[in-house]
């Protein structure tokens, strides 16, 4: 499915070269390294302030709280009503954990069926629910390294003064989003906020957890630099009540270094994915339902995406998984189910048929192998495998 040594050959000595720079100065934790990173990052994102932290998780949960969502940044316990955050339930667990962990509630929408995303006339229908609570905030995730609908909630907004859009970024460092008169903005800079994941499997990897805050308010910049440290301003002087989530130099160093390389990586997995595309078709296999084969990832014109997954709808999607396992040939499933669904999430209140659209995606979605290094062959050995299974 991914194979971490052929990237690490090509940037070996770079990479050890930064981690020596980082062990010589004895600086490990924040510090002039991770500085350095948090400007890269931020001109790599079009936006004025980038704040790493220890994990895409806790990046998603510094994102909320230091933008006011929830209670979780306070010592004093909730009073009234609890903030209600809207969020995908077709993502990975944190993207609700998150939201519960910074004292708020989540409310699910469904998805679009295209593109895997968070749909905005659902989020639209729920927002004009008699029944919905009050809403602080929504979170759109840019599932699969393509960026949701940002004109669409962007309009939403204009709707309902107040709402704030933050960006469940997690898969999406450098993909962008085309708005009239708005080329190429890039994932990071459409929200009040967003966060990233460097978790090793992302399109930029840590070796390691890592993650990062973006955002063009100079006030959430600020409060999210104190409560990554303890809510520390200044040291061992505690103005609210934060958490221990800092990020440490060797990662930033090795961030830095592969970030560097990260369009050329972005644009090898566009050809990759457009090269599956076609072996696809050329294989009698793509099609418009998965009752008539392969239905292949689809791009909203509007987005350029770094397919950190290429992601198919197949029938008999288990068997076909099991299968290809029996030919040594990675594939994963993101995600089996859907969060509403989640025994964790059971309080919440959700039953199956709630969301229909996550719920098919969930039992019809397989991630196939796309990383830079990936070969030619290889991905002709992927398709080949999977045309043998349907004859």
């Amino acid at each position: 499915m991914l194979d971490f040594s052929r990237q690490f050959a090509s940037l070996r000595e770079e990479i050890l070269d930064a981690i020596a720079q980082v062990c010589d100065s004895q600086s490990f934790i924040l510090g002039p390294r991770v500085a350095a990173f948090e400007t890269a990052a931020a001109a790599a994102c079009s936006t004025p302030f980038a704040i790493g932290c220890a994990s895409g998780t806790d990046a998603l949960w510094l994102a909320l709280a230091s933008a006011g969502i929830g209670n979780s940044a306070s010592s004093a316990p909730a009073s009234g009503p609890v903030d209600a955050v809207i969020t995908s339930p077709f993502s990975f667990f944190a993207s609700a954990s998150a939201i519960l962990r910074a004292g708020a509630r989540p409310l699910f929408a469904d998805i679009n069926p295209r593109t895997f995303n968070l749909c905005p006339e659902s989020v639209s229908q729920l927002l004009r629910s008699p029944s919905c609570p009050p809403v602080e905030a929504i979170l759109p995730v840019h599932l699969y390294g393509q960026c949701a609908d940002w004109d669409a909630f962007e309009a939403l907004t204009r709707d309902h003064p107040g709402l704030l859009l933050i960006e469940d970024a997690a898969q999406a460092f450098g993909a962008s989003w085309t708005s009239p008169g708005q080329p190429g903005r890039p994932a990071g800079s459409l929200g009040f906020a967003a966060a990233f994941s460097f978790y090793p499997t992302k399109n930029l990897a840590a070796m390691g957890d890592a993650g990062l805050v973006t955002t063009s308010s100079r006030e959430l910049n600020t409060r999210a630099r104190s409560l990554r440290a303890h809510g520390m301003t200044r040291r061992y002087y505690h103005d609210e009540v934060g958490w221990n989530s800092r990020l440490d130099a060797l990662q930033a160093a090795i961030l830095e270094v592969k970030l560097r390389y990260l369009p050329q990586g972005n644009q090898r997995r566009r050809d990759l994915a457009a090269r599956y595309d076609q072996l696809f078709r050329d294989a009698d296999l793509a099609a418009v339902s998965t009752k008539e084969g392969i239905v292949l990832p689809w791009t909203d014109p509007r987005a350029t995406p770094i397919f950190h997954q290429y992601v198919i709808r197949a029938s008999r999607r288990d068997t076909l998984h099991d299968y290809l396992a029996t030919q040594q040939i990675g594939s994963e499933i993101y995600y089996p189910v859907p969060l509403h669904l989640q025994a964790a999430f059971k309080d919440l209140g959700y039953k199956p048929g709630d969301f229909p659209h996550a719920e098919l995606a969930a039992a019809e979605v397989l991630a196939l192998p796309i990383y830079p290094e990936l070969r030619d062959d290889e991905q002709q050995t992927v398709v080949e495998a999977i045309r043998r299974f349907y004859a």
